[in-house]
């Protein structure tokens, strides 16, 4: 009955701002989720290269308990390195364990945010020598004309065995040294305001070392136990960036391979049509329907492009562009 009352001029257009907001997504992602319960919420996966960067604001994380439960909530990120070839997952995993509180030996960093002390714990797994992690953001590009854009730098040794000024980044993250001497633990200051917290970090990528496909998490292990789930509202926003773009290692060379594509079906067009031409006696209308066809793909291949070029410059799709190419699509 429902279905009925609407016009197919206006299921039309609820079926195509369905598969916009399917496959328009940027790089530059902003995620609200109000009431939620899932222990486990994957919220992003990107390759990086290196000195590729990867920035993360938490605006808004309210638990929605008592401030007694809720210094005893295990709560956190989680950012792993993933296989080629293997998907992330936390389905079939046992319900009573939480990933925020394993020792991995693969590559894992955890964000274990502690609203006792006000401060979240930054600890490391694995090989990772030039994994780098700040709190705050990465400074804002300038607007001004003209000047270089700033770039997240690497701390170089002198001489002397100190730490050159010039190349020091400006947000220093605290450091609390194991036993054995290594910097291992970090903890980056975490905000109580209005009920809510919050805080920020940027990662850089520093070598070939640590390039690859990176995964990001957030865990509330406290609604791992079924029928126990309290809800929690959290608003987080997330920019990964490499150094030729906001695109990921994988889609790198998608711009370039659609424009080829899109020329390669405009040169098979034009050739068929050619042949049409020369043949008219044996023409039949599907044979002219065949050349459109051959066209219409160019022309989606070609806006398929110039969306990723945007993507890539940019860091989210024209709309605009995005429905032109849904239109030639389908």
């Amino acid at each position: 009955r429902g279905l009925g009352r609407g016009s197919p001029a206006e299921w039309g257009q609820r079926l195509l701002l369905l598969l916009l907001l399917g496959g328009c997504s940027g790089r530059i992602h902003r995620l609200a989720l109000t009431g939620e319960k899932r222990a486990d919420i994957q919220l992003n996966s990107f390759g990086f290269y290196t000195n590729g960067s990867l920035e993360v604001e938490l605006s808004l994380l309210r638990l929605g308990l008592r401030e007694a439960e809720e210094k005893s909530l295990l709560v956190g990120f989680s950012l792993s390195r993933v296989r080629s070839g293997r998907v992330h997952t936390y389905s079939t995993r046992d319900f009573q364990d939480c990933p925020l509180q394993k020792n991995s030996s693969s590559f894992l960093v955890l964000f274990l945010i502690n609203t006792k002390d006000l401060q979240v714990q930054v600890r490391k797994y694995g090989e990772q020598k030039t994994l780098f992690i700040f709190p705050g953001l990465l400074p804002e590009a300038p607007s001004k004309p003209g000047l270089p854009k700033p770039q997240a730098t690497v701390p170089r040794k002198v001489d002397g065995g100190g730490t050159s000024a010039a190349s020091k980044p400006k947000s220093t993250p605290a450091v609390i040294q194991g036993p054995s001497g290594k910097d291992k633990d970090l903890v980056l200051g975490l905000s109580h305001l209005n009920n809510s917290y919050n805080f920020s970090f940027h990662v850089v990528i520093g070598s070939q070392a640590e390039e690859g496909q990176y995964s990001l998490n957030f865990h509330n292990c406290n609604n791992s136990v079924p029928g126990k789930e309290h809800p929690f509202d959290i608003t987080v926003m997330i920019r990964e960036k490499n150094p030729d773009g906001f695109l990921s290692a994988a889609e790198m060379p998608l711009f370039k391979l659609y424009m080829v594509m899109s020329a390669c079906f405009l040169a098979a067009g034009i050739f068929w049509v050619s042949i049409l031409c020369r043949n008219t006696y044996s023409v039949f209308k599907i044979h002219w329907l065949m050349a459109g066809l051959a066209f219409t793909k160019s022309i989606s291949l070609l806006f398929h492009s110039i969306n990723y070029y945007f993507i890539n410059s940019q860091g989210h799709p024209i709309e605009g562009l995005a429905i032109m190419y849904y239109i030639a699509h389908l």
